[in-house]
């Protein structure tokens, strides 16, 4: 896992010019790769010139013949790339060729000599995580691409006759040639949804490249782009008419083999435990394979908090070599400010995932399994339940006039006084009854209305915009009209939640360290699979996630699998109105949040009052957000133009 950087200039700025740049931009990513650095630029035929920066954590060939930006013999191109392809053996053995062998062990030479071989179709071969920039000399163009479900970040940013890329914004913004201006539409967003919906950052021309998507820049400036894979498409694609115990024995070869995939490395291998079922199925699929894991759990002295119990039974369960890492009130305190300092993209999540990342890079360790994704697509979450159950009769109710609709919400609200959930009763109540409507309202942090009530009267064109989430889903389910309504559930929550806060915080927060994280419920063929069964399979029953407990094939303890669900969660709402208290009234006072002009003073005021006093209208997400924009703001010092 690394940290990548690269410019291509078509407008006559010379080799040591773009590399004067990629220098400024590589400095800003030390911390993703402490074990080395480089810089490669060229100039091209035609007076422009690219340049591409590395800096490394090496974990398969740790040799200097790993070390990037990377050619290869017999290969006149040049790459840098973020991440792991777990199939790499097998296509190095594919691409051998007689007078060429390989330089390294590494599987970023065998991408580099991948695309070489099979250009732009080399990327629906790579299995694993990955983002890349790749200079191919031999057709003038600079390559960008990205993994299927975006586990590994990259970001860009075309200007006048130049394009840069960067794993972070960061990155971006320290090249000088990024104007440092707020993306209104980004924050108006940011504000909904605790992260910025994708491709949009908070600055202006800042974008991320989508998961599954190639951009190309040729030496006339012309972009092209394609998208090599789609989760619908696929799991329609594998759809078949298997019985039960056919599709059960496939899809425990598939956990097996997307586990053991994932321990490939040439340092040891951890995975984060918390006791819940997804942690635990990693730990589980690990001892198969033959490892005795070693894992790790962060505890707490308050027991409402603290996992340490179930982690311990599972632990014994599995033969783990497991460490229980104990946090003080006054530790996580202690970290916020450097939690924030470790956000690209400001987040209303993320500062439990640099917990834990800090504590196991602590104890040496530079790889860690996650159970990330098992949520997603084995129907962890009670927006399944909720919207198989709401989708048929809010179908119906959504054929009602919409005055109807309306005035039933405007009852819901004034009864529900105010409260979150009634709110969100209210919306759905007003919505058009489809799953693209309903489903952007289970996560949203701030309604339009209420973002309009804290912004001022000169954004308030912001509030016609169309949802994200609610456009991109309705554009992909019209092209699959046979996916049931879990896999579909499934799909917006891996495309918006997942993507936008759990994979990008994942990343930058372990990253911050130099530490990978692995997920192994997100191999794309286990995906796949999961997503192509029929919606009765995936039902609970009585087992939650019901799909991964019985096809392990492999007991997870008892309590671990009937334990109410809980995420890894911090008390926030207890320390914001105590010791937290100063923190945030600091950032959001007359002397930060209040004087950057981008929101109405008394909303603030007001929002912030109404959260000490306990509203049920205002939880501690609600304020977080805009505690975790302010410090982003000014760090970057990313304002909003005149």
């Amino acid at each position: 896992m690394c940290g990548i950087a690269g410019a291509y200039f078509w407008n006559g700025v010379t080799a040591a010019g773009a590399e004067s740049c990629v220098n400024r931009m590589k400095d800003a990513l030390r911390h993703r790769g402490p074990d080395g650095e480089g810089v490669w630029s060229t100039e091209t035929a035609d007076g422009g010139a690219v340049a591409l920066a590395h800096t490394r954590l090496a974990i398969i060939d740790r040799s200097a013949e790993a070390a990037q930006p990377m050619n290869s013999l017999g290969c006149p191109s040049w790459i840098v790339y973020n991440g792991e392809t777990y199939n790499f053996a097998s296509l190095r053995d594919e691409l051998q060729t007689p007078g060429a062998p390989f330089r390294s062990r590494s599987d970023t030479e065998v991408v580099l000599r991948a695309y070489q071989r099979w250009g732009l179709a080399s990327f629906e071969r790579l299995r694993g995580m990955f983002a890349f920039g790749l200079w191919d000399a031999t057709n003038a163009r600079l390559v960008l691409a990205r993994d299927r479900l975006g586990i590994k970040p990259l970001y860009y940013f075309v200007g006048d006759r130049f394009v840069l890329f960067a794993s972070e914004v960061r990155a971006l913004l320290a090249s000088g040639l990024v104007p440092r201006v707020l993306d209104r539409e980004g924050l108006w967003h940011y504000l909904g949804y605790q992260s910025l919906p994708a491709p949009r950052t908070l600055v202006e021309g800042v974008r991320m490249l989508a998961p599954a998507t190639w951009l190309a820049v040729d030496r006339r400036g012309e972009t092209t782009s394609g998208q090599y894979w789609n989760l619908l498409n696929a799991a329609d694609a594998n759809r078949d008419d298997a019985g039960a115990d056919e599709s059960r024995a496939r899809l425990r070869a598939l956990l097996r083999d997307a586990v053991a995939s994932h321990l490939v490395s040439d340092v040891p291998v951890a995975a984060f435990l918390s006791g819940g079922i997804d942690s635990s199925a990693v730990v589980a699929l690990m001892r198969e394979a033959g490892t005795v894991p070693r894992t790790f759990c962060i505890g707490f002295r308050e027991q409402a908090f603290d996992e340490g119990t179930y982690a311990r039974e599972v632990a014994a369960a599995f033969g783990c070599e497991h460490t229980d890492i104990v946090l003080e009130e006054n530790d996580l305190l202690r970290l916020l400010p450097e939690a924030l300092a470790a956000m690209d993209q400001p987040s209303g999540d993320g500062v439990n995932s640099y917990v834990i990342a800090r504590a196991v890079r602590s104890r040496g360790i530079a790889v860690a399994l996650s159970g990330l994704g098992g949520d997603e697509f084995f129907g962890g979450y009670p927006s399944f339940a909720r919207l198989e159950r709401l989708v048929g009769p809010a179908r119906v109710w959504g054929r009602s006039p919409a005055a109807v609709r309306r005035a039933a919400a405007s009852v819901v609200r004034t009864l529900g006084r105010g409260a979150i959930t009634a709110s969100k009763a209210a919306a759905a109540i007003e919505s058009d009854g489809s799953l693209t409507s309903l489903f952007p309202i289970t996560r949203q942090i701030l309604s339009p209305a209420q973002r309009c009530r804290l912004l001022p009267p000169s954004w308030a064109a912001l509030a016609a915009l169309a949802d994200p989430y609610a456009g991109r889903l309705a554009e992909a389910f019209e092209r699959s009209h046979d996916t049931g309504v879990l896999a579909r559930v499934s799909f917006a929550e891996a495309g918006t939640y997942m993507h936008d806060v759990l994979l990008r915080d994942a990343d930058q927060m372990s990253m911050a360290h130099a530490l990978e994280v692995r997920v192994p419920l997100l191999d794309h063929l286990l995906v796949e699979h999961v997503m192509a069964l029929p919606d009765e399979r995936k039902r609970p029953g009585k087992l939650p996630k019901r799909l991964l407990v019985e096809n392990l094939g492999v007991g997870l303890p008892p309590a671990i699998i009937n334990r109410p669900k809980r995420g890894f969660t911090l008390p926030f709402d207890v320390w914001m109105r105590g010791r937290l208290r100063a923190f945030c009234e600091h950032r959001l006072g007359p002397e930060r949040l209040e004087r950057r002009g981008l929101f109405r003073v008394n909303a603030l005021r007001q929002l912030w009052s109404a959260f000490l006093a306990g509203s049920r209208q205002v939880s501690w997400s609600r304020v977080w957000i805009l505690v975790a924009l302010d410090d982003w703001l000014e760090r970057t010092q990313v304002q909003a133009a005149d």
